[in-house]
């Protein structure tokens, strides 16, 4: 059985929906939970300890520890405060679930610059401010498991979250650098695109007949939990997750269009509007695991 006993794990944003569900799973698994929620509303604003203090008292009824930690990942200091929490409370950290998130949607040609940057902060700087306060103590000890929220809103787009969606792209640029830096140090690093009712989505998913029995957030965890998971050997990868399925997003690179620029000329515009199905086409490709990966591709086209 997959469990977490002797592990600490940081869950932001885990006062309600995703997170609270990710820190239950996780608590009844053995670990001992740093629930961070500063308990604003969904646009991030406002502030309140109930929702922490919640979970962590659902996690004690249970026979599981748990602490409750309040700052906004929205800052260098509130990353650092968050995983100090954990440090102080249990001596270590292991899991990093980086869940913490807002919403202010509005189409592009609405959106104000708060907008963009109350989102960006919340989600991408976010991310990176938790992670990096945690990074060391996870090098040093040789061991660690990060995982990232992203959303199919970056990953393939969604109307009216161009600030979401760019943000939670991010993330997977994140998660694609942090599995080559943290491979040496047995550091994984993941990234899901959840699909659930919560009071962020609710609006949203409901518009298309969603149901919380159909979506709820407990049916997220376990991949989740999985990913956090000593058992868990992958790095890099990023799974759709929602309603009993589990699926993998993937990067592939197409085989494409090449012309030698010293065989065969430098290529022009007419090249490539000549060529679009050869660039486009899906039919060869190659699924790269860094630019390495795009370099050596080249490198045969040159050679051959």
């Amino acid at each position: 059985m997959v469990d977490f006993r002797d592990r600490v794990a940081v869950v932001t944003g885990a006062g309600g929906g995703l997170g609270r569900r990710h820190a239950l799973l996780l608590a009844e698994r053995g670990a001992a939970v740093v629930v961070n929620d500063l308990g604003g509303s969904v646009d991030g604003t406002g502030q309140a300890s109930s929702a922490a203090d919640g979970v962590v008292e659902e996690i004690k009824a249970n026979g599981g520890a748990a602490v409750a930690e309040y700052s906004s990942v929205a800052t260098p200091d509130g990353g650092a405060a968050i995983v100090q929490k954990a440090l102080d409370e249990f001596g270590r950290v292991d899991v990093v679930i980086n869940n913490a998130g807002i919403l202010r949607d509005k189409a592009f040609h609405n959106m104000e610059v708060d907008q963009i940057t109350a989102v960006l902060d919340v989600h991408l700087r976010g991310a990176f401010y938790v992670t990096r306060a945690a990074w060391p103590h996870l090098r040093e000890q040789g061991y660690g498991r990060v995982v990232m929220t992203s959303s199919a809103s970056g990953v393939i787009g969604n109307f009216g979250q161009a600030n979401y969606g760019a943000a939670k792209m991010g993330m997977v640029g994140l998660v694609n650098v942090l599995k080559l830096e943290g491979a040496k140090y047995n550091i994984k690093v993941n990234g899901i695109a959840p699909i659930a009712v919560t009071r962020m989505t609710e609006e949203l998913l409901g518009a298309f007949g969603i149901t919380a029995e159909q979506f709820g957030p407990e049916l997220v965890s376990p991949a989740v939990a999985y990913l956090a998971s000593e058992e868990c050997d992958l790095t890099g990868e990023i799974w759709s997750v929602g309603g009993g399925s589990v699926s993998r997003f993937f990067v592939g690179l197409t085989d494409g269009y090449f012309k030698h620029p010293i065989a065969e000329g430098e290529i022009s515009i007419e090249d490539v509007a000549a060529h679009l199905d050869d660039i486009r086409a899906t039919d060869d490709y190659l699924i790269p695991t860094s630019n390495q990966d795009e370099f050596q591709k080249l490198g045969v086209k040159f050679a051959g």
